[in-house]
């Protein structure tokens, strides 16, 4: 087993400012560690900075307790799994896998076995013989997969391996991905994608990097922490807005009073809505925003209410969404129902929004601390 350790890791090309940012990081032994972002933020160069396919421009990378910076990555102890499956279409399934191994100089008998091995835990044992042109998608992921477990790693390294699948391939392969690390049991993993619902089922701990308007924070971490703690506790507007499906609805609103650790803010629509944060770094009349997730949202509860008219439906079964007039306080937000309720295009509902369940950031995007923790959430230490 090995961990991975970034110290102060950037990389710029050129002269151009950078597109990873000082970047530390510790991925411990047998962690699944996944690099989420928008597109452009640095996650993929930063993976294959960790794989050796990018010279790093500053910083140090260490894999155990060796400096990487330097070494090839053939002798890096790492194996990668491409977007774009890379495989080689005049070699079947098993030559595929076996194609490291022998260019290794592993022998024919260790060779077979690790082939073999692997086929079983991916369920490729009646495919070995096919060539690449014969395999579904899905299948074709699963043997660079498994031309990457032959090697034995000490790491993984995953590169959008399932943005070429369909959604239904996309649930079943994140599935075995997950599978093949548990059963694996011994080998550190990071894996990158722009899907932040792949980011939140499969880590153990996900990176989020920044990106957008902000130009001198592109390229660095926003928040690390696990699944939860980046949806329940965003250490900023961007974390809350970027992790979430559908995304966390915003509204600016000012300040009115703070009391017994209990924030009153009020909305450009003049209504008022209060929130379980410790505002008293923020005087009376501070101009603030207000977040709050679709599923937090209470649809036809009493006082206090919110008015809203819906300007559209989208009945899944299991819930209905229902996207609301901001009476001009932003986008529009949405709002999570139960599957048997249903408002047409134009019905007025009322809103509830629970004040332990509001977030409130500054006027520099930061998360305001919570007093009081939803239910089930470990409670944070709220600063003198």
């Amino acid at each position: 087993m090995a961990s991975i350790q970034l110290e102060h890791v950037s990389k710029a090309y050129g002269k151009l400012a950078p597109v990873v940012r000082d970047v530390n990081l510790r991925i411990g032994d047998n962690e699944f560690c996944v690099f989420v972002g928008p597109s452009g933020c640095g996650k993929s160069t930063l993976l294959r900075m960790v794989a050796g396919l990018e010279p790093i421009s500053s910083g140090l990378l260490r894999i155990g307790d060796t400096v990487m910076n330097d070494v090839p990555p053939a002798r890096r102890g790492a194996a990668m799994v491409f977007q774009s499956y890379a495989l080689f279409p005049h070699m079947s399934v098993f030559e595929n896998m076996a194609f490291g191994l022998r260019l290794a100089k592993c022998t024919p008998a260790d060779i077979d076995r690790r082939v073999r091995s692997a086929a079983q835990i991916l369920q490729l044992e009646p495919l070995l013989e096919r060539m690449p042109k014969a395999l579904s998608g899905g299948q074709r992921q699963r043997v660079a997969i498994g031309r990457a477990i032959v090697r034995e790693p000490e790491v993984f390294l995953f590169d959008e391996p399932l943005s070429n699948l369909d959604a239904a391939l996309r649930v079943q392969t994140r599935f075995e991905i997950a599978r093949l690390h548990r059963d694996f049991g011994r080998a550190s993993a990071i894996y990158v994608t722009h899907d932040q619902v792949e980011a939140m089922t499969l880590a153990d701990r996900i990176v989020l990097l920044n990106t957008g308007a902000a130009v001198a924070r592109d390229g660095s971490v926003a928040q690390c922490g696990t699944p939860l703690e980046l949806y329940h506790q965003p250490r900023n507007r961007f974390v809350a807005a970027f992790i979430g499906s559908p995304r966390m609805n915003f509204a600016p609103a000012r300040l009115l009073q703070y009391d017994h650790e209990l924030a009153t803010l009020q909305l450009r629509s003049g209504e008022c809505v209060q929130a379980r944060v410790d505002a008293r770094g923020q005087a009376p009349g501070a101009e603030l925003s207000l977040g709050i997730r679709p599923e937090d949202v209470e649809v036809g509860a009493g006082e206090p209410a919110l008015a809203r008219d819906v300007l559209w439906q989208e009945r899944l079964g299991e819930a209905t969404y229902l996207y609301l007039d901001a009476a001009g306080c932003g986008d529009p937000w949405v709002a999570k129902a139960p599957g048997h309720f249903s408002a047409a295009p134009g019905h007025r509902v009322t809103l509830r929004l629970p004040p332990e369940r509001v977030h409130v950031f500054d006027a520099a995007d930061n998360a305001l601390p919570r007093t009081v923790q939803p239910e089930g959430l470990p409670a944070l230490a709220v600063a003198a």
